[in-house]
């Protein structure tokens, strides 16, 4: 999947990938991509609720080596 923009957020514990994410999409134009790859297993429930309740869409996510890969729609 084709991303706008990739976050290494790999090694951080909540709440650090949503933070990270939020700033990273505060920058982005409404339509693009942000990829995350994330190794806290916690990001997946808290980017897709985050996601949600932003107006943002989880377009789809992946985990490779213990990598948790996340691609979000802005809003």
């Amino acid at each position: 999947m084709k991303a706008d923009k990739v976050l290494d957020a790999k090694g951080l514990a909540c709440p650090m990938p949503i933070v990270k994410t939020k700033k990273a999409i505060n920058e982005m134009e409404s339509g693009q991509v942000l990829e995350i790859h994330a190794t806290d297993k916690g990001a997946k429930n808290d980017l897709s609720a985050w996601a949600k309740s932003g107006g943002h869409e989880l377009l789809s996510d992946t985990e490779e080596d213990s990598v948790l890969k996340f691609w979000i729609k802005k809003g």
